[in-house]
């Protein structure tokens, strides 16, 4: 029995995953090829964006672009901005403050210095460079993409290899942007810490938690409310794809870090 056997329990109608080990595909289960709704995974794509447009001179991620936060505040939710509008509910950098809108704040900046949309500022820094003709994002910077499995299997490369940005944005991105901020991880309650990257959060000791116990700390990816997510384990060097069409809920927290688990288990690979 193969790790990814696992989703053929899980109550949905349309389910695509993959297991990669370095950069290598070592199982693929469903249409991997089929785009999906990718609700908050979208942020690992538009923050791969902020670090390339860092990188460009487009907008620097230590530039205060709202009411006193930084872009790297906002990918990292030490922003004080509420989840859905533009509005302050906390002092910046004193708690973790989930927000989809943020996404979107740093969107609006780097479409304005770009002087482009920022959908296409997506694709030309982020999914061509990746050979991916798919143009992902056909919403909010923060929610509203939509992509494949195979898509993602590029874009987690990308995080995990300096192929787009140099390894020292890449290693600041993958590390805790004010480590020590407590907040709520949707879904799965209050941690003090709440360990966050910028874009990616990480594992950290987070307990309880969508990835599994065999994870090691330092893992980080994203996963969202329309059943998907993407981790990847420096430790083990695993990267994990799954994209569903059924919303997150008690049946995703109990099934993936099940699915970790079993992916992570001795003798895997």
């Amino acid at each position: 029995m193969s790790a990814l056997d696992l989703i053929s329990t899980w109550p949905v109608s349309t389910v695509a995953a993959a297991i990669v080990r370095g950069d290598e595909v070592v199982e693929r289960s469903g249409a991997t090829d089929q785009p999906l709704p990718l609700a908050s995974v979208t942020k690992l794509l538009t923050s791969m964006a902020a670090l390339v447009a860092h990188e460009e001179g487009t907008v620097d991620l230590d530039t205060e672009i709202w009411d006193g936060a930084s872009v790297a505040d906002l990918l990292a939710h030490s922003a004080g901005v509420a989840a859905d509008q533009p509005a302050r509910i906390s002092t910046v950098r004193q708690r973790r403050r989930y927000s989809t809108v943020a996404y979107d704040l740093i969107a609006d900046a780097i479409s304005a210095s770009a002087r482009m949309p920022f959908a296409d500022y997506l694709h030309e820094a982020v999914m061509a460079p990746l050979g991916r003709p798919h143009r992902p994002l056909e919403g909010s910077a923060g929610a509203g993409g939509i992509a494949s499995v195979d898509d993602l299997i590029a874009v987690a490369r990308a995080w995990r290899s300096p192929i787009l940005v140099d390894g020292s944005t890449l290693e600041r991105a993958r590390r805790p942007h004010l480590g020590d901020l407590a907040g709520v991880l949707p879904g799965f309650g209050r941690h003090d810490p709440n360990p966050w990257g910028l874009g990616p959060e990480i594992r950290g000791n987070k307990s309880p938690h969508w990835t599994g116990l065999r994870n090691s700390p330092t893992t980080f990816g994203h996963f969202g409310q329309s059943g998907t997510f993407v981790w990847i384990d420096p430790v083990a060097d695993v990267t994990l794809i799954a994209l569903t069409d059924e919303p997150f809920g008690a049946w995703a927290a109990e099934a993936w870090p099940a699915l970790a688990d079993a992916v992570l288990a001795p003798g895997f690979g």
